[in-house]
């Protein structure tokens, strides 16, 4: 099977043709930095990570480009809420992020623009688009200038709605000098307190769809591949990226990705209603990589509905997966992962990203694993074990790796001798047939968090999983 995706554009699957063959480019709309990233935003971070790592595995040269909106209406406002610059807001809550896609696993995108470092572009943007007839300076001197929508009569393709279906563009004041209320804001002319930036139309800063579309063409050019983001951008962003884009004659992106939401009882999870989850709060019921198996273990087009059941369901699943590599280093030693994945993994996330079938796989791995080490079957293990190695690091699960391992060794070396003794202790209890003293030095270990497992290896250990 091919790669394929479903295009949004074309509400469709279609096979994956890259522009340039052996080379994809990746265009990711990243974060609005008025607040610290919920589980909503880095479940996006973690699905097109995912995308990310299959095509470099399946061969592509990814150049992969993930923006930061700093300037904004809400970020305005929350820095006049505090009363600070609207950059330090910026900054914070951008830190923020970097640091939530970190912790998660995600790989750092191969350039992340900032808009307000691309204030340039955006001027010859709309020089062009107003060159082409397809925007205009407002006529009152306010500096503002608006993409005339009823010039590009493709509008509404993306989002399949037909132009009198659309309704007045909410991203200026209403008493503006807009020749229609469809029009949307290229250039928001400069406003008491607010930061603005010279143009030739006046001073101003950047509508939020505009920044996009020149930082997309700065880093991946007039055409490039796939362009990703929430299924809530579809509109307006998404269609007023593209609008401006084409009208200004880009042939701009060629697939359209969107990942689903994620909800809390049912509704979209917001900060505007109060039931946002942060990264922090949650990494103190779960483990990150438990996290990133969570946010990532549905297909990307679905809708999550968050339960802190389905949450601890997904790290007693991901347990498993661990403890079967964990028992297999035990008994063989080093396990290198496969140079392959197997046929049926590849072919579900050739098969528009089903990470949920390639799941399939990897627990069906697992279970074989476990009973050719119970059968003491060796090598089937140690072959099962290296392809599992391999389909985690593609999902960016494999708890071998640097990023899930390395942590912790100090402390694990100084625990595992600490439990070593202990051990030695109650087998010696047992040889004597002290069964008491046994239990007790067990139940004490595990009071402290440490569940021994009698294997007929011998006793091994293991902390215990929130």
């Amino acid at each position: 099977m091919s790669l394929r995706f479903y295009d949004t554009s074309a509400r469709q699957v279609r096979d994956f043709v890259p522009l340039r063959e052996g080379h994809a480019s990746l265009y990711l709309c990243g974060a609005t930095v008025q607040a610290p990233p919920h589980i909503g935003h880095i479940r996006s971070g973690v699905n097109f990570d995912i995308l990310r790592r299959w095509l470099t595995h399946s061969g592509y040269e990814v150049t992969f480009c993930r923006n930061v909106t700093d300037i904004d209406d809400k970020i305005i406002n929350v820095a006049c809420a505090e009363d600070v610059p609207w950059w330090r807001i910026s900054e914070r809550n951008q830190r923020a992020f970097t640091h939530a896609y970190d912790v998660l696993g995600c790989l750092p995108p191969t350039v992340e623009p900032r808009a307000t470092g691309h204030v340039p572009e955006m001027i010859e943007l709309m020089q062009r688009l107003i060159d082409a007839g397809h925007a205009y300076a407002a006529d009152d001197g306010s500096g503002d200038v608006y993409f005339d929508v009823r010039s590009f009569p493709p509008y509404g393709e993306l989002s399949n709605q037909r132009l009198e279906q659309v309704q007045a563009a909410a991203d200026s004041d209403p008493d503006r000098d807009k020749r229609d209320p469809r029009d949307f804001a290229l250039w928001k002319g400069a406003k008491p307190g607010e930061p603005t930036w010279p143009t030739p139309w006046g001073r101003g800063r950047p509508g939020w769809h505009l920044e996009c579309s020149a930082m997309a063409t700065k880093y991946l050019g007039p055409s490039f591949d796939i362009h990703g983001g929430g299924l809530d951008l579809v509109f307006p962003h998404h269609e007023n990226e593209m609008a401006q884009s084409r009208a200004a004659g880009d042939a701009f992106a060629q697939y359209w990705l969107h990942n689903g939401l994620l909800k809390i009882g049912g509704e979209k999870m917001a900060k505007s209603l109060g039931n946002s989850m942060r990264i922090p709060q949650m990494l103190e019921k779960v483990r990150a990589v438990e996290l990133r198996y969570y946010l990532g273990q549905a297909h990307y087009r679905s809708t999550i509905d968050y339960s802190d059941e389905a949450l601890r369901e997904a790290a007693v699943a991901y347990q498993r997966i661990e403890g079967f590599l964990t028992r297999a280093v035990e008994v063989l030693g080093e396990v290198a992962p496969a140079a392959r994945v197997p046929a049926e993994f590849a072919a579900a996330l050739d098969d528009d990203l089903g990470v949920s079938q390639a799941l399939a796989v990897v627990h069906g791995h697992v279970r074989e694993g476990n009973s050719a080490l119970a059968a003491g079957g060796k090598e089937k293990a140690g072959e099962l074990a290296g392809e599992l190695r391999a389909m985690l690091d593609v999902l960016g699960l494999d708890p071998l790796s640097e990023q899930w391992s390395s942590g912790d060794h100090g402390l694990r070396e100084v625990v595992d001798g600490l439990v070593a003794v202990a051990l030695e202790q109650r087998q010696a209890a047992r040889a004597r047939k002290d069964y008491t003293a046994a239990d007790a030095i067990r139940d004490g270990l595990a009071a402290a968090g440490v569940v021994v497992e009698d294997t007929p290896q011998g006793p091994r250990w293991d902390l215990r999983r929130s």
